[in-house]
């Protein structure tokens, strides 16, 4: 017995860093109550302490390998490294959400609490090991996104699209669990080791194998925004708080990767010969609806949508190409994607104001005469979305590029290569909105502190590992699955 509940304890220690959210988030919800209005600034302070209290959890199991809670769960550097993108995408989030709110008039602890709890999810969906721990991870987080998505209450555009995210959501986990249904009829077990080996000794021709990994990558897709299932990315970007968007657009596609990579890579490696092909054709699908849709886009959130389907295609190549190399440029280009995303929304964010939406094109009309700084800022971001050096954008697609290269698909680097051609011209019509159209009004951009810290972190995540790559790749390498 005693042994037991030392093991227990122990097995509680490497899921510290989700425990200490979940209490913060309650922690918020209770004390939201005792909090006059012109005080709600607090529950982000205490979301944020959430965050470092986490944070040092995380680093405290750095370095271990092994399963915990009789497998269910895995601490590994694959789990601690996408563990750390997300409270890191979580806490500029919030830093870009209190002065948004106050603006909206939305400053409700229940907001902070709801992010937090959808790191949780996000943090079992990139450590579960088991198929019942990663659907409940992916529910937590869908559930709460569904929320945040709508939590503009007065806003029509949030509204609806908390419904449509909420009914494709819901129709797409479906698939999903009915492939983790097939998966567990097939080898006895949720354990997705010894799905495995039960797919192993299947083989290839099996019809229910092929089934199941039809079911779960179609579900999987959805997650991450792929075509045919990228429908309600567009609608849910432009509709959501902006914040939401880029926690959306950021997090919750980082977190969906994490899953699509563990499950591919484990239960579903030995149908390689079976999956590789379709996820080529996806990948291929997915650059060319993305880039080509963001072309004729007047809404900035919206252009930024189509152009995050793009970066998926992008992403997918990386596991088409399958070597080291194309492991270690996922890792790289969702690192990269993450920063430079999240400051081109701060932007966004910054735009603002009680009078002004600020996600049309023709809001950044002439920033760079009214807000230099913003401009140079949201320039920076563009660069680095396009892959264009020395920003750290550019190595996710050179990892991508040179894994192709590596495993001979060349056509896919020749096809992927025009596409940034493309997606060049698309993030300089906002370029050129900014630098050589004149101003409609004289109106100056108010940065928060919050979002004044929000954008110099972004930037110089997005500038420094452009500069000096070595420890980002470094890192990269080393958080691999094998």
């Amino acid at each position: 017995m005693e042994q037991l509940i030392r093991q227990v304890m122990e097995d509680v220690g490497f899921i510290m860093p989700q425990i200490q959210l979940t209490l913060f988030a309650c922690g918020i919800l209770l004390m939201d109550f005792l909090l006059e209005r012109r005080h709600k600034y607090l529950n982000a302070i205490t979301a944020l302490m959430g965050i470092g209290f986490s944070g040092f959890a995380l680093w405290r199991v750095r370095g271990y390998e092994r399963l915990a809670f009789n497998g269910l769960v895995v601490v590994d550097p694959f789990f601690i490294f996408f563990g750390f993108l997300f409270l890191l995408a979580t806490a500029l989030v919030i830093l870009m959400s209190i002065k948004y709110l106050e603006v909206e008039a939305e400053q409700e602890g229940e907001y902070y609490a709801l992010i937090l709890f959808a790191t949780v999810g996000m943090m079992f969906l990139a450590g579960g090991t088991d198929l019942i721990t990663i659907f409940i991870g992916l529910e937590l987080m869908a559930l709460c996104f569904y929320l945040l998505a709508g939590f503009l209450r007065r806003d029509r555009r949030s509204n609806e699209a908390a419904i449509k995210y909420l009914l494709l959501g819901v129709f797409s986990t479906g698939i999903l669990a009915y492939g983790f249904s097939l998966l567990y009829g097939v080898s006895g077990s949720t354990n997705i080791y010894r799905i495995a080996d039960a797919v192993g000794q299947r083989g290839l021709d099996d019809p229910l194998v092929f089934v199941a990994m039809v079911a779960v990558a179609a579900g999987l897709f959805f997650k991450v925004a792929a075509v045919p299932f990228h429908q309600w990315a567009p609608d849910v970007y432009e509709g959501a708080p902006t914040p939401i968007t880029a926690y959306v657009s950021v997090a919750s596609k980082a977190a969906a990767f994490a899953l699509l990579l563990r499950l591919f890579l484990i239960p579903l490696g030995p149908l390689r010969a079976n999956w590789e092909d379709l996820v080529a054709v996806v990948a291929v699908a997915t650059m060319t609806i993305g880039n080509l849709a963001a072309l004729n886009q007047d809404n900035v959130k919206r252009l930024l949508a189509y152009s995050s389907i793009g970066h998926v295609g992008y992403i997918l190549l990386g596991l088409v190409a399958g070597n080291e190399t194309g492991r270690t440029g996922i890792l790289v280009y969702l690192l990269a994607y993450a920063v430079m995303t999240l400051g081109a929304f701060a932007v966004i964010t910054g735009m603002r104001r009680s009078n002004l939406i600020g996600d049309r094109l023709d809001d950044l009309r002439g920033l760079i005469s009214k807000n230099p700084v913003p401009a140079v800022m949201m320039l920076v971001f563009l660069l680095s979305l396009t892959g264009i050096p020395p920003t750290v954008g550019f190595y996710g697609k050179y990892f991508i590029f040179l894994s192709l290269i590596e495993t001979g698909h060349y056509f896919l680097v020749v096809f992927a290569a025009l596409y940034v051609v493309v997606a060049l011209y698309y993030y300089f019509r906002i370029v050129v909105m900014m630098f050589m159209q004149d101003a409609r009004e004289p109106g100056r951009m108010t940065l928060s502190p919050g979002l004044t810290a929000a954008l110099v972190i972004t930037l110089l995540l997005t500038l420094i590992p452009g500069l000096y790559p070595e420890p980002m790749i470094a890192l990269a390498r080393f958080s691999i699955l094998p």
